[in-house]
């Protein structure tokens, strides 16, 4: 095998140093990434990925990565991911005080702040994250504000936010001891650069985790369509609820992804001149909504053989068909 790349990254731990390379080898075609720590004199291997997929490689390489880092290893060649950009542009910024509440927060306060949200939801009628992400009800758990002009230095708090739940978040918080103090200037200063930093890449660490989940589900879907393997074996394979799996063909679809084969089989059982009513509905209505459509070929809001969700799922099926054969149109002419 011959080692492409490699970077050797090192941390502190009990007063003494740790070391580990992080390398990429290729051999007859194939890709190897992997992960050596040294350890008294000892040399430990893992395996991170083994395969063909370059780009697969790379997911798996950022995500890896940022754990490594979140949890204390540091490169001797910098630039693995520009992650010296990100950490200098971000310093002085809200995400200090995002760190240190997350770090420092009061659980029974931040819990307390949860549950007042779950109830104020339920009377609002909206999802909770609309009224408070939890992020900021980390803050307030943290910093404890005891007034409004206090509240209003948080990150993500407006005028109208503070207007609206303020008063309820300082009858929550008003009284309760805290050890730290308003303005928030001093948390730039007292949180450690180390532990700050372990934390931003704590934070890639979940973000390079979605975009991998991401990459893994589009790849499960697109080898169930190349294997020929029906809708509802695919939405078992890769976890996916039937309306996700259609929004993601239509995706596929878009970007040149072969989708027929699996349209083919799913449309088998639905009637043809059923398919053409709903076709020239699209032609004289548009592919935009779906609900004009579902009125004019079926005049109802529930058609007659098939729930509802089955009705929609087949015309988004069919939709992702009338809008690759209306952009084939818009090229040839």
């Amino acid at each position: 095998m011959e080692v492409i790349f490699m970077n050797r990254l090192s941390r502190m731990s009990d007063q003494n140093a740790e070391y580990a390379q992080l390398w990429i080898g290729e051999e007859e075609d194939s890709w190897q990434l992997g992960w050596s720590r040294y350890e008294e004199g000892e040399r430990e291997d893992s395996i991170w990925y083994e395969g063909t997929s370059w780009e697969e490689l790379l997911h798996i390489y950022r995500h890896q990565l940022a754990i490594q880092m979140s949890e204390g290893y540091r490169p001797q060649l910098q630039g693995l991911f520009h992650e010296n950009d990100d950490l200098k542009s971000r310093s002085y910024g809200g995400q200090r005080l995002h760190c240190y509440s997350e770090l420092y927060g009061n659980e029974q306060l931040y819990t307390d702040l949860c549950t007042w949200r779950r109830k104020r939801a339920v009377s609002d009628r909206k999802a909770p994250y609309f009224i408070a992400t939890n992020r900021l009800l980390r803050l307030i758990s943290a910093f404890v504000p005891q007034s409004l002009d206090e509240l209003m230095q948080l990150p993500g708090v407006g005028e109208s936010k503070a207007t609206e739940y303020g008063t309820e978040w300082m009858e929550i918080t008003t009284g309760l001891e805290r050890s730290t103090t308003f303005p928030l200037d001093w948390v730039y200063t007292a949180l450690k650069e180390e532990e700050y930093e372990s934390w931003l890449y704590k934070q890639r660490e979940q973000k390079y985790k979605q975009e991998l989940d991401k990459f893994t589900t589009r790849k499960q879907v697109l080898e169930g369509m190349k294997e020929g393997y029906t809708l509802e074996e695919i939405v078992h394979r890769s976890g996916l609820s039937r309306r996700e799996l259609v929004e993601l063909l239509e995706a596929l679809d878009h970007e040149g992804y072969d989708t027929d084969c699996l349209l083919d089989v799913e449309l088998a059982v639905m009637p043809e001149n059923e398919q053409e009513a709903v076709w020239s509905a699209y032609e004289e209505l548009g592919d935009t909504f779906l609900k004009p459509v579902l009125h004019k070929v079926y005049g109802g809001e529930k058609p007659d053989g098939g729930s509802l969700e089955q009705v929609y799922e087949r015309l988004r099926m069919i939709r992702i068909r009338f809008r690759r054969h209306a952009e084939t149109e818009k090229n040839v002419g």
